[in-house]
Formats: C-alpha cells, sequence, structure tokens
C-alpha cells in the first residue's frame, strides 16, 4: 500500500466516530449531600471506566432541572434520575431507556416525620396534618414531593395550599430531616432510603423528629441513558452500559447508594409515575 492510501486509511479511521477518543459521561440528581454525591459517583465513574474501556466522567450538577437539562443538552449521556425526573427527560430526548433500577427501587417509598412538638402519633393511617407547617423536598422529587403530594390529595381530599400553613421546598431530602429536626417546619416529607441512612449515621435525633407515616409502595430511581449513544460510541454500547450497571457486585459500591443490587429497568415500568404526575398538574 502507498504511503498516499495508508494516509488515507488512517485519515478514516481517526475520523471514525468508533475509534474516536470519546468521553462518557452522567450526572444524577442532587437529592442529597453534594459531598456524599460526588463520593459516591466518582466511584461509579472509575467502575464505568474498568468495564467500558473509555473516559468515564461524574458531572455534577445543582438542580434536578439542571439534570433534566444536561441530559437534553447531550452534556450527559446517562444519568442516574428519579421517577420523575426520569420521566420528564426521557419525554425530551427521543429513543432514551431506562436501563436499570435499584432492587429496591421496584417498590419505594416515602417517610413523613414530624417534629416531636406536634404529638403526632405514628400510624399505620395516614396523619391529620392539617394546619401544619410543611416541606417538601426539591419541587422535582418523585419521594419528596410528587407521591408525597399525591397521597396528601388523595387522602385528605384538598389541594396541597389547602391543607397546610405554610409550605416549603428544602431542596434535597437531607436538608427536609434537618429542618424538620430544628423546627422550621413542623412535618415534612423524605425519600425512606435517605432517612434510614441518616437514622444509620447519627444523624438524627429520635427526641426531635420521628416517622409518622409510611407510604405505599410506588417505582423510583433508575439509569436512564440516550438513544443515540451507540451511534457515537459504538454498536452495542448501550448493551455494554447496561451490563456493567447489572454486574456490579461491589459491596462498598453498591451500599453507597444505598441499594443491594441493580435490576433491568424499562419506560413502561415509571408509567405510573407519569400518570400521576400528570394527575397533579406537573406535566402536561
Amino acid at each position: 500500500m502507498s504511503l498516499k492510501m495508508r494516509c488515507a486509511v488512517l485519515l478514516a479511521l481517526l475520523s471514525s466516530p468508533t475509534v474516536m477518543a470519546q468521553t462518557f459521561t452522567f450526572t444524577a440528581i442532587p437529592d442529597e449531600d453534594e459531598t456524599q454525591l460526588r463520593t459516591r459517583f466518582e466511584k461509579v465513574a472509575q467502575y464505568l471506566e474498568q468495564q467500558l474501556g473509555i473516559e468515564v466522567k461524574y458531572i455534577p450538577v445543582k438542580s434536578y432541572s439542571a439534570a433534566v437539562t444536561a441530559f437534553r443538552n447531550n452534556q450527559v449521556q446517562l444519568a442516574w434520575f428519579g421517577g420523575l425526573s426520569g420521566v420528564q427527560a426521557r419525554r425530551l430526548v427521543p429513543d432514551s431507556q431506562a436501563i436499570a433500577q435499584g432492587y429496591e427501587d421496584q417498590f419505594f417509598k416515602s417517610y413523613f416525620i414530624a417534629h416531636s412538638s406536634t404529638e403526632i402519633v405514628p400510624s399505620d393511617n395516614f396523619p391529620n396534618i392539617n394546619g401544619y407547617t410543611f416541606t417538601f423536598g426539591a419541587k422535582n422529587s418523585t419521594s419528596g414531593r410528587l407521591m408525597p403530594q399525591f397521597f396528601i390529595e388523595r387522602n385528605l381530599g384538598k389541594n396541597t395550599k389547602d391543607v397546610f400553613k405554610r409550605v416549603g421546598y428544602s431542596g434535597d431530602h437531607s436538608r427536609t430531616i434537618a429542618q424538620v429536626q430544628a423546627g422550621v417546619y413542623q412535618v415534612g416529607a423524605v425519600n425512606y432510603k435517605v432517612w434510614e441512612s441518616a437514622l444509620a449515621n447519627g444523624k438524627v435525633d429520635l427526641a426531635k423528629v420521628n416517622v409518622i407515616w409510611e407510604s405505599p409502595a410506588y417505582p423510583d430511581y433508575q439509569w436512564t441513558i440516550r438513544g443515540d449513544v451507540n451511534a457515537t460510541f459504538g454498536k452495542g454500547f448501550s448493551e455494554k452500559v447496561t451490563q456493567a450497571l447489572l454486574g456490579m457486585t461491589d459491596t462498598d459500591l453498591l451500599s453507597s447508594f444505598p441499594r443491594q443490587s441493580f435490576v433491568p429497568a424499562d419506560n413502561s415500568d415509571y408509567e405510573p409515575i407519569e400518570d400521576v404526575a400528570k394527575a397533579i398538574g406537573l406535566i402536561d
């Protein structure tokens, strides 16, 4: 082969999307303390890099909506979303797919927590929280806003704004716990996993705040991948990412979520979340 032909072949190879040096990027909804998130997902980036054989980078974001925007704009190709943010992202990006969820995410739940001064007794029945101050988590949180609002309105028969003396949005589950514990709000709704982690880590004072009600189960967190990754990273890349996530067995890595394992997920798993979001007016 002549030098000219060899140069032409080399140029073609270098311009091919399947062999060009690419960085695979992902993000996650900021549902708790930023330091914990960075520690968790930088470990995930290292794991995926080993499994996929390409550079993988975690990109932190400041809000749930920023995670959805980064996914829509192809600033990230993969995201750890909550149920609602995943629905929102997949509606914006054609052919994007939910590919894996935590085992526990098949039957997730919210805890309603209350400051001890309310003297609300824990019960299997939905509590009478009329007239109290109340904080959700982030406005687009599934476990901290969407499903709690649904359960409040279904059980009390009126709009949330007509239930409480004052309503807030803490921004994440860790802050919800801290605000209710401090008495800034009397009642709040949190992701049960964040509550259990905070309790285990000594960040909850049960003399000041406790769980008063546990919600029915619903589908929540999942990994969602863009539909165009195979065109960018090569044939079968989406399946490689899926298998890497499903094959995550390192107990230290899994416990940082915390999840016992990851299992397959599908867009249809989150139709109930989309239906609820439509019913209470969070999406069209």
